[in-house]
């Protein structure tokens, strides 16, 4: 029984430790229905459902001791939705949508950007200064040596109206220009009645004036200019309002468009041309890419094997050096030595040879410049691995061979190449992966150029698809983000089938290489 009595005390903690564990889960998922709640104000509600779902399973896996073993996955698996999954879907979305520079808003905001747009009467236009009050603030209005001076006013960002009076003079200590900028939007929302029942609201930075809106919303969504009486019609089917002469008037909104960025890549020569050879070229791009660094790296590897090399420490060291400068560092770096004008490889061929290419401008010599650089990036990758691949090959198989005649190149292609390879498939479809989209040597050393002449949208000769794509979204004047994410839908599609068939491939090969 005493023992009973002294061990029980220790069981408060525990449970004190069970009611925080429960508050503190309570808390953040509440945090989390919160942004939920946040998302969906902002106009996003596809984030906000799957926050939700993520706030409730986290309620769920931490609150049940069933779900136990659940709790070290759960934070991979929001990561993955929230970071890799939702960011795929959403941009594959936008490939259905006219979503554009022209087309960022919704509706209802496009509707408000027209309804707040006011016709100034140019003859009624003043300036204006304000005069600090106890009860908030004056506008004056200057008029000769006199002029006008408000009722006292809050500018606040509270609509109001105020009458004004004559004065034969300028107040004293008006506001200078830069007290009066803070207060411009709230200032927007006062109205000064002139004598004559005129009514002013500021017009520009210094000016207030007369104003009328330039529409009028009608029940059936259309607005009525105050001017003329034309009518803007909104057409859901292009996202924008037009008027009688079908003319899309901007700004637009975002509207689901189907399958016509899809026709209009295959059907408008303009895009499908370039977007051919941008595709041929990234294919070209890729293959040259992995096959040079893979047989560029597997020849330093074999050479550093050979056991009678002197120096092998500094050897190997001097080779890895280009992998530890960061990649966007060294990118710079071959860009100014491979300037045509002044780069010191050009002034090196001119004084030998006499030549001078024109690395940036012809279309091949840039390709080229783009491969001589990507293989000095990336061969010491693939040597590290096969130094430690070629350890793995026996050397009595090698030395048996040798016995039996084999040169030391049939030794290499028939005992050592096919038992490297398997190990090295998974790497080399990764490494085409990362080359088929590798955007940031493009952009950093050429930025796509030279453009393609002819051509209705931003492609360069240089462009792999990944940059054609980013140069649509962010650096075309347009900013096609809806066809930006057609073309980035039909690149995933293509790398996973090239991907999958060079798998294919290279197994088989493999498998036949180790067979024979």
């Amino acid at each position: 029984m005493t023992d009973m009595a002294v061990k029980a005390p220790p069981a408060a903690p525990s449970v004190s430790l069970a009611w925080l564990g429960r508050a503190l889960v309570a808390g953040m998922t509440l945090l989390a229905l919160y942004a939920v709640w946040v998302l969906y104000l902002s106009d996003q509600p596809l984030l906000a459902a799957l926050v939700f779902a993520s706030a409730v399973g986290f309620a769920l896996v931490f609150s049940f001791k069933r779900f136990y073993a659940t709790r070290f996955i759960f934070p991979g698996i929001v990561a993955i939705l929230l970071f890799v999954a939702f960011p795929v879907v959403y941009t594959i979305y936008l490939g259905f949508t006219n979503y554009s520079s022209f087309n960022l808003l919704s509706l209802d905001r496009a509707q408000a950007v027209h309804l707040a747009a006011r016709i100034v009467d140019d003859e009624t236009e003043r300036s204006f200064s304000l005069v600090r009050d106890p009860a908030g603030y004056r506008v004056f209005l200057p008029e000769g040596d006199g002029g006008l001076l408000s009722d006292p006013v809050a500018i606040d960002g509270t609509p109001a109206t105020v009458a004004s009076a004559p004065v034969t003079a300028a107040p004293p200590d008006l506001l200078a220009m830069k007290e009066v900028l803070p207060l411009r939007d709230a200032l927007a929302l006062i109205e000064v009645t002139l004598p004559d029942g005129t009514l002013l609201k500021q017009s520009g930075l210094r000016t207030f004036a007369k104003t009328q809106p330039q529409y009028e919303l009608q029940p059936d969504g259309r607005l009525v200019s105050t001017v003329d009486g034309s009518v803007l019609t909104p057409d859901n089917s292009r996202g924008f309002y037009v008027n009688e002469a079908g003319e899309a008037i901007p700004p637009g909104w975002r509207v689901e468009i189907g399958w016509k960025n899809f026709e209009r890549i295959f059907t408008s020569e303009g895009i499908r041309a370039p977007m051919l050879s941008i595709f041929v070229w990234t294919l070209v791009f890729a293959t040259l890419s992995v096959s040079l660094t893979f047989a560029l790296g597997l020849l330093l590897a074999s050479v550093l094997q050979w056991p009678h090399l002197r120096f092998k420490p500094l050897y190997r060291l001097l080779l890895i050096l280009p992998y530890s400068v960061p990649g966007f560092i060294s990118i710079l770096v071959f860009k100014g030595l491979f300037n045509q004008n002044f780069g010191e490889i050009n002034l090196i061929l001119e004084f030998l040879f006499g030549v001078a290419p024109s690395w940036n401008t012809d279309p091949w010599l840039a390709k080229t410049m783009i491969l001589i650089v990507n293989v000095w990036l990336g061969y010491p990758y693939m040597m590290l691995l096969a130094m430690g691949f070629l350890q793995a090959v026996a050397e009595d198989q090698k030395k048996a061979a040798a016995l039996e005649g084999a040169g030391t190149l049939r030794v290499f292609f028939t005992i050592t190449l096919p038992q490297i390879l398997p190990p090295f498939l998974p790497l080399l479809i990764a490494s085409f992966a990362f080359n088929f989209n590798n955007i940031v040597l493009i952009l950093l050393l050429t930025r796509g150029l030279p453009d393609m002449p002819g051509t209705v949208i931003p492609a360069g000769q240089t462009d792999i698809l990944g940059s054609f794509t980013y140069r649509i979204s962010f650096m075309d004047s347009g900013q096609q983000f809806g066809l930006a994410g057609a073309i980035t839908l039909i690149i995933f599609l293509v790398v996973t089938l090239i991907a999958y068939a060079n798998f294919i491939a290279m197994r088989r090969a493999a498998n036949k290489g180790g067979n024979s």
